[in-house]
């Protein structure tokens, strides 16, 4: 099956994961998010903590495409909050000020973006983990649905090293954000699917953008497996934006609250994971 990649073009600016394209790296400014972390938890990470945010929605137009009013539902709430999380140059709905310079000034390194893959290939590893031991018999939902990308990313960190680059341990943000998911999938899974949606919605549209102004700054266009997907991307997102609305049709009003609300933290934790790029 031939891989899918869709134009940068299409994808939003960290859902189905762009009623504005991110210039320059990943959008025009990047901002801040507080966060406020339930019982304490929250790996040590400051309250305050600046997110590079690959946007995590995509426009109507792409979502009816992709499958027409089958995307009305939950999924279409998740999208709504994360898109709030966003300033207004990066989407329409976005409701936060910027507070630092520029995405475009900043200069990434290799050794940064080798912490960044290692680290995200640590959270993928767990998600995946997750749903294939399913403590909830939803999370079996989402197993092998196309969008995994740990295999991906080691096929990517074996190009490094054969490059000669020294692939580093995974940080103590990665690990962090990896014990978090871990826990909370034992005993929140509503929490936990607002996680799940985020991350692997998040890289299909801003993610891929920040692989292709890495790629042109530091790679000499190399095009890296973790940007890469086997089969058509909008059909793939379509057919996980149906399991999560079907798996989110059994919940209360509060559950579906309470997923919502678990949206920030997210950005919170893959905000950090993002800037190990400019580490």
């Amino acid at each position: 099956m031939a891989s899918s990649t869709l134009p940068i073009s299409q994808s939003l600016p960290f859902s189905a994961h762009p009623r504005a394209i991110i210039s320059a790296f990943l959008g025009k400014h990047p901002h801040r998010i507080l966060c406020r972390p339930r019982g304490g938890a929250g790996g040590g990470m400051p309250l305050r903590t600046m997110v590079v945010s690959a946007t995590t929605t995509e426009t109507p137009k792409k979502r009816q495409a992709a499958g027409g009013t089958r995307d009305r539902g939950f999924v279409e709430e998740m999208r709504a909050v994360a898109m709030k999380l966003h300033t207004r140059d990066q989407a329409k709905e976005g409701e936060k000020t910027p507070e630092s310079p520029p995405v475009s000034k900043w200069e990434p390194s290799v050794e940064g973006y080798l912490r960044f893959l290692v680290d995200s290939k640590l959270v993928y590893d767990t998600l995946e983990t997750i749903v294939q031991k399913a403590a909830y018999p939803s999370y079996a939902e989402f197993r092998n649905t196309g969008l995994e990308r740990s295999e991906k990313l080691t096929k990517d960190l074996e190009w490094f090293r054969d490059q000669g680059h020294t692939i580093p341990e995974p940080s103590s943000v990665g690990a962090s954000y990896a014990k978090y998911v871990e826990e909370l999938s034992e005993k929140d899974p509503q929490a936990f699917i607002c996680h799940f949606y985020n991350v692997y919605f998040a890289h299909t549209a801003g993610g891929r953008m920040i692989g292709r102004k890495v790629a042109e700054k530091i790679l000499g266009n190399k095009d890296l497996e973790f940007y890469k997907w086997d089969g058509d991307l909008s059909q793939l997102l379509q057919n996980v934006r149906d399991k999560l609305n079907r798996v989110a049709s059994s919940w209360s009003r509060e559950e579906k609250d309470h997923c919502l609300e678990e949206t920030e933290k997210s950005f919170k934790y893959s905000g950090s994971i993002l800037r190990l790029i400019l580490s």
